[in-house]
């Protein structure tokens, strides 16, 4: 039997991982209480009368599928995988778009505000064998069996 691969984020500080219900890392103004991600040293908010502390925080995992594209060509490195692949835009309740790789749905079945959970998977395989994984997104009820 073969054990499993390692896995590997794409990108250190971006994500929670390992986890059983992984989050996107962002950041939250102590003034005006804007999110960004990913993490922000300071405020982006051209509007912060102060440019305030920001802490760090979890975003939510679930939000709502704001727009989608199907994507015919490959991403530029260091994406490997298939081609076409969905990208989707998702709104989150902390008022933040982020965008990312569509799962576990067929495009015919993508509706604008459907409710969307983030999932983390593999991207693809590095020349160690590795698996690097990163964040999707998939139909909230994709996982529930």
């Amino acid at each position: 039997m073969d054990s499993p691969k390692e896995q590997i984020p794409v990108a250190e500080g971006v994500f929670t991982w390992p986890s059983d219900e992984p989050c996107l890392i962002g950041s939250r103004c102590e003034t005006c209480g804007e999110h960004f991600f990913p993490r922000a040293k300071s405020c982006q908010n051209p509007d912060c009368p102060d440019k305030g502390d920001v802490k760090e925080v979890l975003l939510s995992r679930n939000g709502k599928l704001w727009s989608y594209t199907v994507q015919h060509y490959a991403p530029p490195p260091p994406y490997r995988g298939p081609v076409p692949l969905t990208i989707g835009l998702v709104e989150l309740p902390e008022n933040l778009k982020i965008m990312g790789q569509l799962t576990d749905c067929r495009e015919e079945d993508l509706k604008i505000g459907m409710d969307m959970e983030l999932v983390i998977e593999k991207l693809f395989e590095d020349e160690e064998g590795r698996e690097v994984v990163t964040w999707k997104f998939r139909p909230a009820q994709a996982g529930k069996k």
